[in-house]
């Protein structure tokens, strides 16, 4: 795909800096508030949680997606949410976008915001806006900056989630780099997760959006931990045009080779945030072929990335394959199960398990092996069809349950 992997994440295109501080927003000693600004403006797009119940960021930031023009700043704080706290917690968004245009120069309808933890209560303004201070002195290009904005933005994460690329869009370097926190609250249409690209791509904010709207389907909409949609769910994504390639502004190769990279961007990072799920030891990939229809496809496979039995199978490394076999059932997808093949692979091998309506004689303790690994893909084989899709989740452990019971706390 002439993709080049590099080391960084938002500060790694032209003309961005970032920065992540500590504020004691609701965590002592470690980082939780994030900076990312543009030095030229940005066009943005974005996608946001299903929920019906929406943190006051993320209305803050559909409206300006929407009705804005360029962006040039956003402004991240993690262990509170802003989300259920009315008229209030929209002023709260308005005040953090004017502190920051005021510091930073610009306009308060270029500042995105996002906000991350624990719902229902207010932020501490006195500290947002010295953290937003903190931020601005702070901000810089370098790998250090963007990395610390990254471990700012984490709640019940374990690891900073970042990853970077580079393509050719005509006989320019193009650099696309991207951060994301997410752990538990995670289920497809959004998650409770925070994502945002930069990129230096010259790009038309019309083909930015469909871009966006179609890579999301197949990404942070095919990842699941728990099942539960949270209120906060956003990713944006910022082209500041500084890599000075001709502008996309219509479908053609290099639209398609500029798509290609920002997928793998979301994908990654999606991927990052299902095995990262919390107490989570093994990444889940449940990999449907041979289905009817796209959309069948994805049922399909959402359906059993998220079943909680299955999660627990992997969890006990048992090769339970009447679990899988009706989470598809229970899909919404009709098909043939005396057609159906299934089998576990990982790092340690491949095992068929089912097969023509049966189950196989198979090895126990080589499945369970299998199971052991820390990434585990499920492959099922519909046989309806031509289409296929990837859903990832994450095993179901004791320790979710520890962690969520006292989240408040």
């Amino acid at each position: 795909m002439n993709i080049k992997k590099i080391d960084g994440g938002v500060t790694a295109p032209k003309g961005f800096e970032a920065a992540g501080v500590a504020a004691a927003i609701k965590y002592e000693n470690r980082k939780d508030m994030a900076m990312i600004y543009s030095l030229a403006p940005a066009q943005v797009a974005g996608s946001f949680t299903t929920n019906v119940v929406k943190a006051a960021p993320v209305l803050w930031d559909m409206d300006i997606v929407k009705n804005g023009e360029t962006v040039r700043a956003i402004v991240v704080n993690a262990g509170i949410a802003n989300a259920c706290t009315g008229k209030q917690g929209m002023e709260y968004c308005k005040k953090t976008a004017a502190k920051a245009a005021e510091l930073l120069s610009i306009n308060e309808k270029e500042v995105l915001i996002g906000s991350t933890g624990v719902i229902g209560v207010l932020l501490p303004l006195a500290k947002i806006e010295a953290g937003i201070s903190l931020l601005v002195k702070e901000k810089e290009s370098s790998f250090a900056a963007g990395k610390n904005a990254a471990e700012a933005i984490m709640t019940t994460d374990t690891k900073m989630k970042q990853a970077a690329v580079q393509i050719t869009l005509g006989g320019k370097t193009v650099t696309i780099g991207g951060m994301s926190k997410g752990s538990g609250m995670i289920h497809p249409n959004m998650c409770t997760m925070l994502a945002y690209i930069t990129t230096d791509a010259a790009i038309s904010k019309e083909l930015l959006t469909d871009m966006v709207n179609e890579i999301v389907k197949d990404t942070y909409n095919m990842i699941t931990v728990d099942g539960d949609t949270s209120t906060n769910d956003t990713l944006l994504v910022l082209a500041n045009g500084q890599a000075e390639n001709p502008l996309l502004n219509e479908k053609n190769d290099d639209y398609q080779t500029f798509k290609n990279a920002l997928y793998y961007i979301n994908e990654e990072l999606a991927k990052m945030m299902a095995k990262d799920g919390e107490g989570a030891t093994t990444l889940i990939e449940m990999k449907v072929t041979g289905a009817a229809s796209k959309e069948d496809a994805r049922l399909l496979a959402r359906s059993v990335a998220r079943s909680s039995l299955v999660k627990a199978a992997i969890y006990g490394r048992d090769a339970n394959w009447g679990r899988i076999l009706c989470a598809l059932g229970y899909s919404g997808v009709s098909f043939n199960p005396d057609i159906v093949s299934l089998c576990f692979e990982s790092a340690a091998g491949e095992v068929k398990i089912f097969a023509a309506g049966c189950g196989l004689d198979f090895d126990e303790e080589m499945a369970a092996k299998v199971l052991s690994a820390e990434e585990v893909i499920i492959k099922v084989d519909m046989k309806m069809g031509a289409f296929s899709a990837t859903a990832w989740g994450c095993d179901l452990t004791e320790e979710y349950v520890k962690i969520n019971a006292d989240y408040r706390s």
